[in-house]
């Protein structure tokens, strides 16, 4: 579970900006949801089992997401790819910040106890590295690395720090690479049983872009295989009113490929199978059997992603994983994506968390979200964007309309749109 993801200096990202996923102490118009909507670790603490980012477009919404992407994906990949380093971008808008590294942290729970590791890199090397834990009250330090120099490390809760170590010559004058984290280079022995706890549990964050990509239907498409995931695939398409009342993966060969095949078919025939949607027919008011579709060709693009991000919604409440999606309401109906919201929402839900960007304000109602779940990102004048949370705007009562308030510019966070009328004159060369 996340407490808080810290990033700086990334993309439209100038400063260091926090999302919190810890829940603020205060009190919603509808008690029920402050106990519905967190989840409690101890008497101190409290997580929110959602988070949804509002913002105009280019405010650099996904620019968040992309920046958990990127600090992922170094962290499970900076041993053995070099070029990993690679995907980081500054924010390019100020001349001193070009030159500065980009900073990464998160803070997160393994077993009940609190982890904060992160690092700072430029596209070409690891200029710090850090991990701390919590056991009980107090933080101890595990590591701190400077460039290439280990200047602290725990003997006594941290052996596998000493261990790696030790096994260097002393005549060494680097214990990794320039480019490659001290974390995921203690992960790759044996005895780095922290350290591989650690990765895994970054790596389990599931992100995904709302937009779907081919990897996500294939993934969806494997997962029929899987009786308890197909039954979850087809509940959740039965309940977003799709019509469909079965699907299957079918492996086609040129046996069973008919001659007069339609284009989509021939397509999915290369991939080995493909995935049909069943629907019932009728004569009049009866019904007398069903027809099959081809979910990618015959079927609406809000039904695929439907398709497409239900096995994932159900590898994050079956396993307690965080579930992140970009342009999350894409081709979904506002009901479906409240819907979903509530899913996480429940309290049926121990342990999973879904963070979203998105532009419906349907959820931005008292109702569904507490305020320490709604944050905003908006740019500045200088291009730098900044993310904020609705519970740290002052004077906002917990029964104020959210979305009315929103849509009225009193969060910020929304385009300042210009004449389009002024787009209908089309004699552009007598008007300049």
């Amino acid at each position: 579970m996340i407490e808080e993801f810290n990033f700086g200096n990334f993309w439209s990202f100038k400063d260091e900006q926090t999302l919190n996923m810890t829940a603020a102490k205060i009190k919603s118009f509808h008690p029920s949801i402050d106990k519905r909507n967190v989840i409690e670790i101890n008497d101190k603490l409290s997580l929110i089992k959602s988070k949804a980012i509002y913002g105009a477009n280019a405010s650099g919404k996904s620019n968040i997401i992309k920046a958990l992407v990127t600090f992922i994906r170094i962290v499970a990949s900076s041993v053995k790819d070099d070029k990993i380093l690679n995907i980081i971008e500054p924010f390019k808008l100020s001349v001193d910040k070009v030159k500065e590294p980009t900073f990464f942290q998160l803070v997160f729970r393994i077993n009940n106890k609190k982890y904060r590791y992160g690092f700072e890199a430029d596209e070409n090397s690891i200029k710090s590295e850090w991990l701390f834990y919590t056991p009980n009250k107090r933080e101890q330090t595990l590591f701190i690395r400077e460039e290439q120099e280990i200047l602290e490390f725990n003997d006594k809760h941290f052996e596998e720090g000493s261990k790696f170590i030790s096994l260097l010559d002393d005549d060494e004058n680097s214990i990794f690479r320039t480019n490659s984290l001290f974390l995921t280079s203690l992960a790759s022995f044996g005895f780095g049983k922290i350290s591989k706890a650690i990765i895994k549990e970054i790596s389990s964050i599931i992100v995904i872009n709302g937009l779907g990509h081919s990897g996500m239907y294939s993934t969806a498409g494997d997962a029929l295989d899987d009786l308890n995931k197909k039954k979850f695939i087809l509940d959740f398409l039965k309940n977003a009113d799709t019509g469909i009342n079965d699907i299957e993966s079918i492996e086609i060969t040129k046996d069973n490929l008919p001659n007069d095949s339609e284009d989509d078919l021939k397509k999915e025939f290369k991939k080995g199978n493909i995935v049909v949607s069943s629907r019932s027919q009728y004569d009049g008011q009866k019904k007398v059997g069903n027809v099959p579709f081809i979910l990618s060709g015959q079927e609406s693009e809000g039904t695929i992603k439907m398709f497409e991000l239900s096995p994932f919604i159900y590898n994050a409440l079956n396993e307690g994983r965080t579930l992140i999606i970009d342009e999350f309401d894409s081709r979904f109906h506002p009901l479906l994506t409240k819907k979903i919201v509530e899913l996480f929402n429940s309290e049926s839900n121990k342990s999973s968390q879904l963070i979203f960007t998105t532009h419906n304000t349907n959820l931005l109602s008292s109702e569904i979200l507490r305020r320490d779940q709604i944050d905003f990102v908006e740019k500045d004048k200088y291009g730098a964007s900044h993310l904020y949370t609705l519970v740290e705007i002052k004077g906002v009562r917990n029964n104020a309309s959210f979305e009315k308030d929103y849509i009225q510019g009193k969060y910020g966070a929304i385009p300042f749109l210009g004449n389009f009328s002024s787009l209908l004159n089309f004699d552009y060369a007598e008007s300049n």
